[in-house]
């Protein structure tokens, strides 16, 4: 090989070593508010002997190390650390240049400076909750190595935008077993979710043990996965497994609404002077099984106040509990009276003088498998770039009302982990252009708003391909997909594997088109080159079936009741065979098929060269549909669904 050509090659190859060695960092999510590369240091190695010194003394720190195969030496030990090349050291400090932070009771400044050198892993954080997120950092610079492994060298300066990043989980409408609650806790806690929100009690069921009132939780008492509930020691494990992850539990007990459960154990209305007395029995309990949460949220929403003293009383007991109080907005209530206000649904407003919780747009229950997801990221938090005391921070909420097969349909169906990852990244990176109210659910073709989602995808798929990879997610790649929407003699430009032409609350969050009339029609059209002839899967959805509604199934040969239908290179896509087809579902009958996410893939065939997606998508009000969702989801991806195949997508220029 001549001279010359051999220095190009070797200056080729450590282009691609120095890519690689970057590869880490760009999978970081969320992503860091600081990043400064070392590319010309090596590694930190992994899989050796380290010494610590670590005045936190951070469980979740030595863990990740172990984990990693360190063998730890304490700084102590100064014969064993005389020996051992690589350190560890954590200091606390008094502030963190150029972060930001604001008052949150109950909530650390999570702020950290991480510097990754070839011998030395520099830790400063102002609390140990700081250094709790450092560590979550190494865990994922350390994934998906092969073979040894190592850190890359690199200087990292984080903070949060919002203090509180975190979801929701009913149990008391669906039951979730223990320890799969722990697993979600440790899993969404690698990507900084720093709150569960753990709704205990609803008209179904009652899930929180009470000592005082073994009634509460027997079979007789519940009308759903009767029997089932969480021991007030499941609780406080839990608390204390969440709290070394830097996760805050706020348990929820529902008051005085969504209490039948109460009423049918105890035999008379919450809303009385008995059921007053016992309730503040509960609060206590509750306050010993949960002795680190800072906060107790009674709900307050969905209910007539028919005594008008029991809401101020619950939270007066609850101070002397030692604890604040978190009510629901909108609520019959005098919301100010409490001391956190979680807000809900469009009428949900900022209650000034407190810190609010934005979930207004992130009831899961509603989502589909990607056009939400990307809507929920690109929106900010309630109007603002970061937070402050009165905007805490955001919840994704599992509101599962209707019965779903298993626990895992429940994360499945909900696009649980893409939702509550994107919607905490973005909490934590803060920004956004607008609110979901503003800039509606589109993914943009190209663009800023493009360019940050399809970067965020990049980052959430390589940990669903790695410590995620046995989490029940339907999500795959998405950005590049591109349709062309004809409607009404105009043309639109569309991104994404699905589409809200008009979004389920059409009157406050734009979709891409003006809000339909029955009669209308559009058509979507795609084309897609394929380099070979070969067998695929395609996701493909025409009514997304929300888990909270009682909505019709399409009858035979129907994809949905408005009549949509599909063609691939002219030829007719066919729908599923429904189980449940033509028939009306109760929230007792379990989901089936209805939904894409339970589904297997369709199997088609692509011919060499360019393949024609169209779809035709009428609009109108459909009988027993209640959330009417004018939309469509189709992506080609492998057989089995995992991944989306790397296609060229180009709209057709006349749909």
């Amino acid at each position: 090989m001549p001279l010359k050509m051999k220095k190009t090659v070797l200056l080729l190859l450590l282009a691609l070593a120095a890519i690689a060695a970057h590869a880490r960092l760009a999978h970081l999510l969320p992503r860091p508010q600081q990043v400064s590369p070392k590319p010309s240091e090596k590694l930190f190695p992994l899989g050796t002997r380290v010494v610590i010194d670590d005045p936190t003394a951070c469980p979740l720190l030595r863990e990740v190390l172990e984990a990693n195969g360190c063998r730890l030496v304490d700084v102590a030990d100064r014969k064993a650390a005389r020996s051992v090349k690589g350190r560890i050291v954590v200091r606390l400090v008094d502030s963190i240049e150029g972060a930001y932070d604001y008052p949150l009771e109950g909530y650390e400044n999570e702020a950290y400076r991480l510097d990754i050198g070839e011998r030395l892993v520099s830790i400063e954080a102002v609390t140990p909750t700081g250094v709790i997120r450092a560590a979550q950092t190494l865990q994922q610079l350390a994934e998906g190595y092969q073979g040894r492994s190592g850190l890359e060298a690199v200087s990292i300066t984080d903070w949060p935008a919002f203090k509180l990043r975190g979801y929701m989980h009913d149990t008391g409408r669906s039951f979730i077993p223990f320890d799969q609650l722990k697993h979600q806790l440790l899993m969404l806690s690698r990507f900084k979710v720093n709150t569960f929100h753990w709704h205990l009690t609803e008209n179904q069921a009652w899930r929180f043990e009470v000592q005082s009132y073994p009634q509460l939780t027997s079979a007789q008492s519940m009308t759903r996965h009767a029997g089932e509930y969480y021991t007030q020691e499941q609780c406080r494990e839990l608390e204390a497994f969440a709290r070394r992850l830097g996760i805050i539990v706020i348990p929820e007990i529902d008051m005085p609404g969504h209490s039948q459960a109460f009423q049918r154990a105890m035999g008379h209305s919450m809303q009385s002077r008995q059921g007053l007395s016992e309730m503040k029995t509960v609060l206590a309990e509750v306050a010993g099984a949960f002795p680190l949460a800072p906060y107790i949220h009674i709900g307050a929403d969905e209910v007539g106040i028919t005594m008008p003293d029991f809401v101020p009383a619950m939270i007066d007991w609850l101070h002397t509990l030692g604890r604040k109080a978190v009510v629901w907005n909108p609520t019959k209530a005098d919301p100010r009276q409490a001391d956190m206000v979680q807000l809900w649904s469009t009428a949900g407003r900022l209650v000034s003088g407190r810190p609010n919780i934005d979930c207004r747009y992130n009831y899961l229950n509603h989502f589909d498998a990607f056009a939400d997801v990307a809507a929920i990221y690109l929106s900010n938090i309630y109007y603002a770039e970061r937070g402050s005391a009165e905007l805490a921070g955001e919840i994704s909420a599992v509101w599962n009302d209707h019965v779903l097969p298993t626990a895992d349909d429940i994360l499945r169906q909900n696009a649980f982990y893409p939702a509550v990852v994107a919607s905490a990244s973005r909490a934590w990176q803060g920004g956004g252009r607008q609110y979901i109210e503003q800039r509606g659910c589109c993914l943009p073709t190209e663009g800023d708003e493009h360019d940050d989602f399809a970067d965020w995808e990049n980052r959430f798929l390589f940990h669903k391909a790695h410590a995620l990879s046995q989490e029940p997610i339907v999500y795959v790649r998405q950005s590049h997909l591109r349709w062309r929407i004809g409607y009404k003699g105009r043309s639109y430009d569309a991104a994404g594997a699905a589409v809200y032409l008009n979004h389920t609350w059409r009157n406050v969050v734009p979709a891409l088109l003006p809000p339909g009339q029955p009669g209308d029609t559009a058509w979507a059209e795609t084309r897609v080159f394929s380099p070979d002839s070969q067998k695929v899967g395609a996701l493909i959805e025409l009514q997304n079936y929300s888990r909270s509604e009682q909505d019709s199934v399409p009858d035979y040969g129907r994809w949905d009741l408005k009549g949509s239908r599909i063609w691939l290179n002219g030829v007719e896509v066919l729908a599923p065979i429904w189980q449940h087809h033509a028939r009306r579902l109760d929230n007792e009958t379990p989901l089936a098929d209805e939904n894409m996410t339970a589904r297997k893939p369709v199997i088609l065939h692509l011919e060499k060269g360019w393949n024609t997606v169209r779809l035709l998508l009428p609009y109108g009000p459909a009988p027993g549909i209640r959330l009417n969702k004018w939309m469509f989801t189709f992506i080609f991806t492998d057989p089995e669904g995992r991944r989306a195949l790397d296609l060229d997508y180009v709209p057709a220029s006349n749909p």
